[in-house]
This record gives structure tokens, C-alpha cells and sequence, in this order.
């Protein structure tokens, strides 16, 4: 166990950056991180850190030492959960990596639900974009991504799918409230408000209206999709979500939300997902069985 102390360590030197930084972190002296990291790379024969004016930056041996360290150290994780799970004690942590959308209602409620019956079990929720919720599973600071219209997946295993369609969303009093189906060029013939490019519904709609020779020119645009929502309503404005991001913001007062016609943007794709040849520590597996059974009893599951 003492060698993983070494490659928490590293671990922490490669996030923070710094020796320093990394040193603060831990709590312990800079002098006394960089013996350690010193007693390592003599033990290796080569530098893990290239020395910089203002940090360090891993070397091309670091790089290869530092896909391993993450490995024991999901491991040792794993095996810790195990244990603890053999004496019936319910310990963890489950590091969940994840699109906007799952954040205002679904994510909360369904963590609460799993914490009623394992109050030990902690968890991570980081907020992250299509590339950076799968970048986090490669890098181990993720257990699980929910990511709506992924980047690459390659090396990713896929969980569980489940559909998507994208919604108009406004306020009641817009013209467009009350039609139905609703089109895309219905939407467009009013100020949009749009999100940023790094998220699935704007790919989706950028996608939809080349292929329908139609022109995005939002008035807003924004990476919060809560702002989204209100500015709808403020400014009697259309913008676009996916349900599980609305949950029950439509069920009261002012906002309404409607399916676009799938003939002009088809629904998009919700994922869960996993790094492929790791084997989740017990609390990881347990909450995405939760969520697996959770998305399909509400969703089309693909």
C-alpha cells in the first residue's frame, strides 16, 4: 500500500501542475514532494518531470507511468469497495461526469434516492462538456459519464442509451405556444436563443439546418441552459432543450416546451458510459444500475 502513497503523489503533482501546488494540496512540504519524486525516478533510470520556469510537465516516461498509476489506483479503489461490500458495509465514492442537462433534477434526485439506503456512499458531480466527460473517464476522475451526443466513444463501453428529442422551449404567451407539430423553420422565423457549440442540441440544430438550408442567427447564446430558460420567458423568446434537462420546469407557471417534427431534426442520443476494461468499484456499478433502471422506465432506450 505504501507505493500507492508515491502515486497519489504523482497523481496530484500532474493536476496541480506545480510541485508546490500539488505540495499545498497534500499538506506537506515541496522539499519533502520532491524527494519522493526524486527517489522514483532514480528508481525508473529516467525523469517522470520535465523541469519548467513556472510548474513541471510529464515526460514521455511520465506519461507512460502515469496511465499506470490511475489504473492501480481505480483498482485499490475497486478492491477497498469490495471488501467493504463483503461486510455489508456500503462505502465509496462514485465520480460521475455528466451534460448540463442531468444537473437541475434528475442527477439530484436520483443520488438522494441511492444515499437513503447507503448514507457511506459519497459522491463527485462535475459538470463537463461532450469531449471533457469522456476525457474524465480516461483520465480516472470519472467513474461513470451521462453525456447527450458524445464526441468519440472510442474508447468508451456504453452502458445504456436512451432517446432524446429536442424540444422548443418558450413562454406561454409566445405564438408559437400552443402549435403543433411544431417546425423548425416555425422556430426560426422568431429570435432564437441558442447554446454554445460545445453542446448537443446546437449540434443537432447546426446539423438540421444545413441539411434544410436554413440559418441559425441567435439573438442569446449561453453554456447555461438555466439562463436559457429564464430568458425565454424574460424576453417571450424561442430557445431548445432536451426533457431530462426541463424535468418538471414546464409542469407550473410560464414556460412551455414542445417536440420539434423529427422529419426536420431527429432526436438526439443520451449515453452512460464507462471506461472499456475497467471493472467499477461496488457503489459505481450499484448507482449505474440505478440509472440504467431509472432511464428506462421514463425514455426509448436505443
Amino acid at each position: 500500500m505504501r507505493h500507492l502513497t508515491s502515486f497519489r503523489y504523482i497523481d496530484a503533482v500532474v493536476k496541480a501542475g506545480s510541485i508546490r501546488g500539488a505540495a499545498e494540496t497534500l499538506a506537506i512540504t515541496s522539499t519533502a514532494l520532491n524527494r519522493r519524486i526524486l527517489a522514483m525516478e532514480e528508481e525508473l533510470g529516467v525523469p517522470i518531470f520535465e523541469r519548467l520556469a513556472h510548474g513541471v510537465r510529464l515526460s514521455s516516461a511520465g506519461e507512460i507511468l502515469i496511465h499506470h498509476i490511475r489504473n492501480q489506483i481505480s483498482d485499490m479503489e475497486r478492491v477497498k469497495s469490495q471488501i467493504a461490500d463483503l461486510e455489508g458495509v456500503r462505502r465509496g465514492h462514485v465520480a460521475i461526469a455528466c451534460s448540463q442537462a442531468l444537473l437541475p433534477q434528475f442527477l439530484p434526485h436520483e443520488i438522494a434516492l441511492y444515499r437513503k439506503d447507503h448514507p457511506k456512499v459519497t459522491f463527485g458531480v462535475h459538470l463537463r462538456d461532450r469531449a471533457a466527460a469522456e476525457q474524465a473517464l480516461l483520465d480516472h476522475t470519472a467513474d461513470i459519464a451521462l453525456v447527450f451526443e458524445p464526441v468519440r466513444l472510442a474508447d468508451i463501453m456504453t452502458m445504456m442509451r436512451v432517446r432524446q428529442p429536442v424540444h422548443a422551449v418558450m413562454g406561454r404567451k409566445h405564438p408559437l405556444a400552443q402549435k403543433t407539430p411544431l417546425r423548425l423553420a416555425d422556430c426560426l422565423a422568431y429570435p432564437v436563443a441558442l447554446p454554445t457549440a460545445s453542446y448537443g442540441v446546437r449540434h443537432l440544430l447546426d446539423i438540421a439546418v444545413q441539411s434544410a438550408l436554413l440559418r441559425l442567427d441567435p439573438v442569446i447564446e449561453s453554456d447555461s441552459f438555466e439562463f436559457l430558460r429564464n430568458h425565454a420567458v424574460a424576453e417571450n423568446i424561442v430557445t431548445f432543450q432536451i426533457p431530462l434537462s426541463l424535468g418538471n420546469a414546464t409542469a407550473n407557471g410560464d414556460l412551455v416546451s414542445r417536440p420539434l417534427d423529427r422529419r426536420d431534426i431527429p432526436s438526439g442520443v443520451l449515453y452512460m458510459g464507462q471506461l472499456k476494461g475497467r471493472t467499477l468499484p461496488v457503489a459505481a456499478a450499484r448507482f449505474a444500475d440505478q440509472i440504467t433502471t431509472s432511464l428506462a422506465s421514463t425514455y426509448e432506450v436505443c
